[in-house]
């Protein structure tokens, strides 16, 4: 990750949005499915003092984004907006260009091109702190960069920090084709672990492309039939009930809880409670996680991407007009790894 050290001179679509005019940018003014998102021209946001602002490339699409949508679970909205949401562009990760500079950055200057996560990604501009970004690594498209934060950092901090991956160990993940399983896959092996992935017979080749040592066909075999025993379990999808983990574990085994579509429109984290309750009173270990946005994790995989070792996985790109027609398609379960929205 290099940068030539010359102020890059913005063109015209650099400039788009100067002070005093509008941008682009993907609306939902209340909560609801796909179609209550917009394109509507709104002010260019100005950066604050430990703010960038970002020329937006490409932004990431993530299932945060549809329940940021949707407003479910209804708990979530403590923090969004009780009756609709505070704010009301939609997005979160993103790529792109230095624009603008809070007085007090020292990490970046105008034309450097950074990814991570922002207020407001579908849009043609939008800030971000400081501490949120990092340069994009030269060897990466900006559609390639703009999916990684979310999804990669989740995924790294469940095996390494709450599972506590360790090389050699049995490792099995349900919903190795989506977001953070594609991710979860490669950093498995990547930390020296034999792996499993679950997955529907259509994304078998796609999650061995990943890395998978075994797949495990969820529409014909269970993986917690005893034929097989893991040291360590991600649990990205399919919301199997806390005992058929459990019989996929080994004795002293860990099971890290991701995911969980469809749990309940209220609280929607049934099975993270409950595994909570029950773990300090079983040798198994069922924990939770809520992933931390750290720069240094995001350096991290930065430097894995880099290096080649770690590789986003996209599905398929929307344009920013389509963006309904990408959440639809994130809906319908067919995604394999995750979806760039281009800008």
């Amino acid at each position: 990750m290099t940068r030539d050290g010359q102020h890059k001179v913005l063109g015209p679509v650099e400039n788009r949005g100067a002070k005093g005019t509008t941008m682009r940018a993907v609306l939902r003014d209340h909560y609801g499915y796909a179609e209550v998102l917009h394109i509507k021209p709104v002010p260019r946001p100005t950066p604050a003092g430990d703010e960038v602002l970002i020329r937006v490339h490409a932004a990431g699409l993530d299932r945060g984004a549809e329940h940021l949508m949707t407003g479910k679970p209804y708990l979530s909205r403590l923090g969004t907006g009780l009756r609709r949401p505070r704010n009301a562009v939609v997005g979160s990760d993103l790529a792109g260009t230095v624009t603008d500079v809070g007085a007090e950055v020292t990490s970046f200057r105008v034309g450097d091109e950074v990814f991570g996560t922002g207020k407001g990604s579908f849009a043609e501009c939008a800030t971000a702190r400081e501490d949120r970004l990092v340069l994009k690594p030269a060897n990466l498209t900006f559609e390639q960069a703009a999916v990684v934060p979310t999804s990669g950092l989740t995924a790294l901090q469940a095996l390494r920090d709450v599972g506590r991956i360790q090389k050699g160990q049995k490792v099995l993940i349900i919903g190795a084709s989506g977001g953070v399983g594609s991710y979860a896959v490669q950093l498995s092996g990547l930390f020296g672990a034999e792996t499993t992935g679950v997955c529907s017979t259509g994304k078998l080749e796609f999650v061995v492309s990943l890395g998978a040592d075994h797949v495990v066909d969820y529409t014909c075999d269970d993986f917690a039939d005893g034929a097989r025993r893991y040291d360590l379990i991600l649990d990205i999808g399919g919301n199997p009930n806390l005992s058929r983990l459990r019989r996929a574990l080994e004795p002293l085994g860990a099971a890290v809880i991701i995911g969980g579509e469809g749990t309940g429109d209220w609280a929607g984290m049934g099975r993270q409670v409950r595994a909570t309750i029950i773990s300090p009173f079983i040798r198994q270990r069922l924990v939770m996680i809520i992933a931390q946005q750290r720069i240094s994790d995001l350096k991290l995989l930065a430097e894995f991407m880099e290096a080649g070792t770690v590789t986003p996985s996209i599905d398929s790109t929307y344009p920013l007009e389509h963006v309904p027609k990408a959440m639809r398609h994130l809906e319908s379960g067919t995604v394999r790894g995750k979806i760039a929205i281009t800008v």
